[in-house]
């Protein structure tokens, strides 16, 4: 696909190659991650400035986010990645790649850092959710810190850096300048900034910041960092939406295939009417959220592909709410299983919660909530799990948070299986692009014919 950037994509590009450490305080779904990656390729490709990169990242963002931007964008096909993850063996047959970009996940910092010592190779590092280093009494940071000197560029990226106050600003710009914004240690920062807040005789529980400390603090931060908001630059309140493939394992991929199969078959004859298909469409869409119930009505756990992505997307949310849709009952039990921090919207108060920024995660269906809910008051993400072939459930749902009084851009995620029949309905169906019962209907006749030939 042909790279277009915003102009904040092109200003925030700008702003990593002119500044060897930079942080990039980008809203989530703006787009951090192939900024980055563009100005890494012409550090690499045109400015020969830089040969070895380590990208550092949660789990599932190493494994999935950094490798589907690389493959999307026509302008990154040069770059070459190594994923060092998985067990001690892969990690160094990994590293031992010749490639631009080494990506690995927070897990693995100690253990890099103890394996290479002072013979540090990674002239640049990227920092993927920077706040996941706001303890400068971590190990992650620590080891990290041994080896800042050996680092010529540093991108740190991030959507809310401080979501529990500018303390945790120190140890995240110290990975970027190795100090000069904000002090060289953290006592010293504190002192500066800081006074006691509260406190007993000799332990101090917590600190305030001091008159005029927070504008003084901004200011420094403008040598090493840039903070845009949603709302300043994609002339919002709008809707972005956000579509993320899920790719399921080979084991995982055949027994889906297989299942799929199973429920195609008795219609081999191409009978299929509106009835039979909404039962049909049913049931692949139950199997692409991981789940299927039987004809016992039990439920038989297929994959957790969709589960690990959500808490991937809660994860870089970084602490600010989000409203969850799903499709099915099983879908809503393994949510609140796997999330127990979860309200759902029909509880007593959940509604006046949410718009007081009370919920984290708030958990609805979109026949429940698709009309008249004022959810805009409360966060700004949408989350679908999983979703149906109503169009006016999905657009009304959708409006819940995209209401007048909203200040923030409304991000819409989709969380779909690759080739899964979710993002063919999303694609079209949901999308207005086609009738849903004629779609439907051709959809599901062109598989029969696929798996019977």
């Amino acid at each position: 696909m042909k790279y277009e950037p915003y102009d904040y994509q092109k200003y925030a590009e700008k702003f990593i190659l002119e500044n060897l450490g930079a942080g990039l305080l980008l809203d989530m779904g703006m787009g951090k991650t192939v900024t980055t990656l563009s100005a890494i390729e012409k550090l690499v490709r045109d400015s020969f400035e830089i040969s070895k990169v380590l990208i550092i990242a949660p789990l599932k963002t190493a494994e999935e986010t950094w490798p589907v931007e690389l493959a999307e964008w026509e302008h990154l096909s040069g770059l070459e990645y190594s994923l060092v993850l998985g067990s001690e063996k892969a990690r160094v047959a990994a590293l031992n790649k010749r490639v631009d970009l080494y990506i690995t996940n927070r897990d693995n910092i100690v253990w890099l850092v103890n394996y290479y010592k002072k013979n540090w190779p990674f002239e640049m590092v990227v920092f993927d959710e920077l706040s996941s280093f706001k303890s400068s009494k971590s190990l992650r940071f620590r080891a990290m810190k041994k080896v800042r000197p050996f680092i010529k560029r540093v991108v740190g990226l991030t959507g809310t850096p401080t979501p529990n106050g500018l303390l945790d600003l120190w140890s995240q710009v110290y990975l970027l300048d190795q100090g000069e914004a904000l002090g060289k240690t953290l006592t010293g920062y504190r002192d500066k900034y800081f006074i006691p807040d509260k406190r007993n005789a000799t332990t101090i529980f917590s600190w305030k910041l001091k008159p005029f400390a927070e504008e003084e603090i901004y200011e420094k931060l403008k040598t090493c960092c840039i903070s845009m908001n949603s709302t300043d630059y994609l002339n919002l309140p709008e809707r972005l939406y956000i579509k993320h493939e899920v790719t399921l394992p080979e084991k995982v991929k055949k027994q889906y295939k297989h299942l799929e199969r199973e429920m195609l078959l008795p219609f081999a004859n191409g009978d299929i009417d509106a009835g039979s298909a909404g039962i049909l469409v049913n049931k692949l869409m139950q199997l692409c959220g991981g789940a299927v119930y039987d004809e016992n009505h039990n439920v038989k756990e297929f994959h957790d592909k969709k589960l690990e992505k959500l808490e991937q997307l809660i994860e870089e949310a970084n602490g600010q709410s989000v409203l969850i849709f799903y499709a099915y009952q099983h879908e809503r039990d393994r949510i609140l299983k796997r999330f127990p921090q979860t309200v759902e919207v029909k509880e007593n108060g959940a509604i006046s919660k949410w718009n007081a920024g009370e919920i984290p995660i708030l958990l609805a269906h979109p026949a429940s909530a698709g009309h008249g809910l004022n959810l805009q008051k409360g966060g700004h993400i949408v989350i679908w799990y999983n979703w149906t072939h109503n169009l006016e459930w999905y657009q009304q749902a959708n409006k819940r948070l995209h209401r007048p009084g909203q200040k923030e851009i409304v991000l819409v995620h989709h969380i779909g299986i690759k080739d899964g029949l979710d993002l063919q309905i999303l694609d079209s169906v949901l999308t207005g692009k086609a009738n849903a019962q004629e779609y439907l209907l051709k959809a599901l006749r062109a598989k029969i014919q696929e798996e019977t030939i």
